[in-house]
């Protein structure tokens, strides 16, 4: 699949963040730092950041004194994460690329990803970069979406998108959602070397208060926007409301419940 990681910028952070963040990333965000948490790392790296919802529950994790750092391809996401923390408290931030993470070999403890392997243009080479940075005994801690259909509001943004460019419809939500086979995942583990891998589903029924924030970050929150604007014709406000109109066709009006699916993974080295 083709790689848009780069390409969340501009408005896109504040959308992604706002939007997105609190309706289909926090409750998981959560559940990733519990685990991070429990193998009691020395100094944690977390890589494809964005604006910090995994930062934010693993430093309340962690202990203190446990150095977080936290990265991301895009310096402007960083700096939306940065805000989430206070000045006294231990945590990092430095634009990094995944695919070439600048550390020697063996160096550090813990790395933590979530919902950022399916944007890698290269994803077993990144598991490889993992591997290679990685102490003997560290663990990497991810996960990835499962099928669209296991999470319907992607079909719902897709399919109402496309209502406006039937001809030619944008296809960044089939990126997210595609690396979905955990043997898949698993044999990419240990294809690049990291073992004793293990997977598990983990199913939510999320509760969405605000429709209208979250159509706006399904819209504006994402490279889908630049595909919209790219086609040219439409107003991306006007797309917006159809995606909240067959949000609410599909959930119901406020509070809306959702379900939503992911598999969570840890290897180790």
């Amino acid at each position: 699949m083709g790689n848009d990681a780069s390409r969340f910028v501009g408005d896109i952070p504040k959308h992604y963040d706002s939007g997105l963040g609190p309706n289909i990333f926090e409750y998981f965000a959560a559940q990733v730092a519990k685990r991070s948490a429990a193998f009691s790392p020395q100094m944690v790296l977390e890589i494809a950041a964005g604006t910090g919802f995994v930062s934010r529950f693993l430093r309340d994790a962690l202990p203190d004194d446990v150095p977080l750092l936290v990265t991301d391809l895009n310096a402007p996401m960083l700096e939306i994460a940065a805000k989430k923390f206070h000045a006294d408290e231990k945590v990092m931030f430095k634009p990094v690329d995944a695919m070439s993470l600048p550390f020697e070999d063996d160096q550090i403890n813990q790395i933590v990803c979530q919902f950022g392997v399916m944007f890698f243009p290269d994803i077993v080479a990144s598991y490889r970069e993992v591997a290679r940075v990685l102490r003997p005994g560290g663990q990497y801690i991810f996960s990835a979406w499962c099928k669209n259909a296991d999470n319907p509001f992607s079909e719902v943004a897709h399919e109402a998108i496309a209502e406006f460019f039937p001809e030619n419809p944008p296809g960044f939500y089939k990126i997210p959602f595609f690396y979905n086979d955990p043997d898949v995942v698993l044999s990419d583990l240990a294809e690049a070397g990291l073992t004793n891998a293990s997977h598990e589903e983990m199913n939510h029924e999320r509760e969405v208060t605000d429709l209208e924030a979250f159509a706006r970050g399904l819209v504006l929150g994402n490279p889908v926007f630049d595909e919209i604007k790219d086609r040219g014709g439409v107003d991306p406000i006007d797309v917006v409301q159809r995606v909240l109109t067959r949000l609410r066709e599909r959930f119901g009006a406020e509070p809306a419940k959702m379900p939503l699916r992911i598999g969570v993974y840890t290897a180790h080295k």
